[in-house]
């Protein structure tokens, strides 16, 4: 009962609920007027019309466009005013202009001191243009003079984290999705306390979402009481807004200009598996040391001043002046809806379309647009060893029933699928031939690719790539592979549910 009662007095259930109402008011208003005043029914069906024909001709994926189409035409009454209240969102173009504003000035104020792209070019031209096409849609700048350093587990992340940390002498940035109280982030907290009374300058960003059943109330007016700065994305509102949707699920961390973590990790104790919730949490981490560093430093300061609405400044301070052993190249870069590029989407598939000899995948959630699915399944036909690990212990069972949805397809296709039997897998990470690997924050799903603010790191030549690889093939041994035929068993009933959530997954 107290369970119970603590989530009906929680800031999420209060919000959803005034939410709901709103919903509520408005189909129960657009019911009453379209019975009593027919005009508005006829007005109604005359702009479904007109709805579709902008849908068929809006910039817009396949897979968002035939769900919309679809309650439109079955429900115009109340379909109509739910796309134009959220399909037609303006927020895109606003939040680009002004990140348009942030990468012109960071561009003249932390530029990279060398262009290797040419080097690559002759070593290997298709990926030199994989990296150009990063290094322009993203303003990503291809580094050397790094380090990297690759985490098989958060555990290990974690150890390193507390390190790099204890040496802060300028500034620390922490930017997660979720911060929860707990043996994780109560070691992080205290430490960072003690930096600040050491006189280090200290930011924390977090998304509201991600951590409003996980802190208590107005804790980032008690964090700014202890002397952080603190910056809440896109806090929630109980306001019918399509720009709710996007969502900071970025995990940065920086440390002095010159040390950025990120990769899968969060700083809650499910992440280190000091607390268990869906078996063994199976998750990744990436260090890089010298000068790409200062592009982990440039995205989180974006998304910062974007969040509390500030003007940029000169940020040349904060740029790394560490030169590190070469370890290959190295590119950091950031993907959301500040642009319409859809980078980290289009980075996954050229390495999917450039893979010669195969391609490893993990992902926590498998939740795929046309192109993605036909991406995949065009590298297996064609000879490309493609093996994608998903989890088995789900964390959420809807999205776990939409990301097996997917399977079918890519089985009959040739790509291999195994789901991590010892628990929940969370780690994001691509590799290819040996050549090439993205560790990061983006998943295999719509609201990472379409919705949510990410964070990656593309390593090329650098001993991370046979890392992530040795690793991938760990797991893999780990894991149950999931044939087309114990697909096929599970019968019609189970087919016909997987194929109308697979319908609709671009809207959930």
């Amino acid at each position: 009962m107290k369970k119970i009662a603590k989530f009906l007095q929680s800031r999420m259930f209060i919000t959803v609920l005034l939410m709901l109402i709103q919903v509520i008011t408005l189909f129960v208003f657009v019911g009453i007027v379209a019975e009593r005043f027919s005009v508005y029914y006829i007005i109604t069906m005359i702009l479904a019309v007109f709805i579709i024909i902008d849908i068929s001709n809006q910039n817009m994926n396949p897979s968002f466009k035939l769900p919309w189409s679809i309650i439109v035409i079955a429900f115009p009454i109340i379909g109509a005013p739910l796309y134009i209240l959220f399909a037609k969102s303006k927020q895109s173009r606003r939040i680009s202009k002004r990140f348009k504003n942030y990468r012109t000035l960071m561009r003249n104020t932390l530029p990279n001191p060398d262009d290797p792209l040419a080097e690559i070019e002759k070593d290997d031209p298709q990926i030199a243009r994989q990296l150009s096409y990063i290094e322009k849609t993203a303003y990503a700048p291809v580094y050397r003079n790094t380090s990297a350093t690759y985490f098989a587990s958060g555990e290990e992340y974690f150890a390193a984290l507390v390190k790099e940390i204890s040496k802060a002498k300028r500034f620390v940035f922490a930017e997660y999705f979720i911060l929860e109280d707990g043996k994780m982030f109560g070691a992080i907290l205290e430490l960072l306390r003690q930096k600040i009374a050491e006189g280090v300058e200290v930011r924390i960003m977090y998304d509201d979402i991600g951590t409003i059943n996980k802190l208590p109330r107005k804790f980032d007016k008690k964090l700014e009481k202890m002397g952080f700065r603190v910056s809440v994305f896109n806090k929630m509102r109980p306001s019918l807004d399509a720009f709710l949707n996007y969502r900071d699920h970025r995990k940065i961390l920086v440390v002095d200009g010159n040390v950025g973590f990120t990769g899968g990790i969060n700083l809650a104790d499910e992440y280190i598996n000091a607390t268990e919730r869906f078996g063994h949490w199976k998750d990744t981490g990436v260090m890089i040391r010298g000068q790409a560093v200062t592009k982990l430093t440039e995205i989180f300061l974006q998304l910062w001043h974007f969040s509390r609405g500030e003007t940029l400044i000169d940020y040349k301070e904060y740029a790394s002046s560490l030169i590190c052993e070469t370890d290959g190249f190295i590119q950091p870069f950031a993907d959301g809806p500040s642009t319409d590029d859809l980078t980290a989407e289009l980075c996954y598939i050229g390495m999917i379309t450039s893979a010669t000899d195969h391609l490893f995948i993990t992902t926590p959630y498998l939740i795929l647009d046309n192109e993605m699915t036909t991406a995949l399944c065009h590298a297996a036909k064609s000879g490309v060893d493609v093996r994608i690990i998903t989890p088995h212990i789900p964390d959420k069972k809807t999205v776990m029933a939409v990301t097996r949805s997917n399977y079918r397809t890519l089985l009959m296709s040739g790509v291999r699928i195994f789901e991590y039997t010892p628990g929940f897998i969370h780690a994001k990470s691509v590799s290819m031939d040996g050549k090439v690997s993205v560790v990061g924050t983006a998943n295999f799903d719509f609201r990472s690719l379409y919705l949510h603010f990410e964070n990656c790191i593309l390593f090329y030549k650098s001993k991370c790539v046979g890392d992530v690889e040795r690793d991938f093939l760990e797991t893999q041994a780990k894991s149950e592979e999931i044939t087309i035929q114990e697909i096929q068993r599970k019968g019609v009933l189970y087919a016909l549910v997987q194929a109308v959530l697979k319908l609709f997954s671009p809207l959930m």
